[in-house]
């Protein structure tokens, strides 16, 4: 019978040990899954994923509730490497067009790259009551919005329609590179993002116009303040 000087105590580091290993082995394990979707598709299994980590597929168990848990957890994962990859939107720099181009250039790269990660994570949209993807597109726009809101005040415009230019603006890149993804017929991504920037920039020009401002795109703009952290 074990006796109670035996168990661990609040002092004892045992516990917070084995916590910190079981986080270290579950970033190992998204790791090797993020490696085994990029190889074997969308569609690849558990088996598949043990595989990439070099363990049986029970191991993975001893790590993850469940298969909800480790989508959860890659999702969270993916979530992290766009984020980064979209530094052009939380920092934008330069003219109109050059942080256009900027960004959907990053946005479209990403996808281009990452696209078997983005149909994983499409084909398991709904991942223990989130939507993935949506939730993605949300963080972007979410930050255009401030973006738009800056320069719409600066203008002296209506500010009030920055979040829906922001969600049509991201709804439309993400939904075009998606499919372009999957069907490019021919267009390249550098052909793409120039489609992309000049459909953009058209909605932002109409929307300056409407309220009496006509501003030259290749024209340097101070930078927005930087939000002092993503809002998710």
């Amino acid at each position: 019978m074990t006796s109670s000087s035996a168990r661990p105590g609040p002092g004892d580091g045992r516990a917070a040990r084995w916590a910190g290993q079981r986080e270290r082995r579950r970033r190992e394990f998204v790791d090797a899954a993020l490696r085994a979707i990029a190889e074997h598709g969308p569609d690849v299994s558990t088996e598949r994923i043990a595989d990439a980590a070099g363990v049986a597929r029970p191991q993975l168990y001893k790590h993850f509730d469940d298969a909800t848990d480790l989508r959860r957890a890659i999702a969270d994962r993916a979530t992290g490497l766009i984020t980064t990859a979209l530094l052009p939107v939380w920092e934008p720099q330069g003219s109109a067009l050059q942080m256009i181009t900027v960004a959907v250039d990053a946005h479209t790269g990403w996808l281009a790259t990452n696209g078997n990660l983005y149909r994983y994570l499409t084909r398991h949209a709904q991942i223990g009551g989130r939507d993935a993807i949506s939730d993605v597109k949300t963080v972007i726009a979410r930050q255009l919005t401030q973006v738009f809101e800056f320069y719409l005040t600066a203008f002296k415009l209506d500010a009030r329609i920055a979040e829906v230019i922001s969600f049509g603006v991201v709804g439309l890149v993400d939904s075009c590179t998606a499919q372009w993804i999957e069907s490019p017929r021919g267009v390249t991504r550098t052909q793409l993002t120039e489609l992309l920037t000049r459909w953009i920039w058209g909605m932002i020009d109409d929307s300056l116009r409407a309220g009496g401002i006509e501003l030259d795109p290749h024209l340097p703009l101070p930078p927005p303040p930087r939000p002092p952290e993503i809002r998710r």
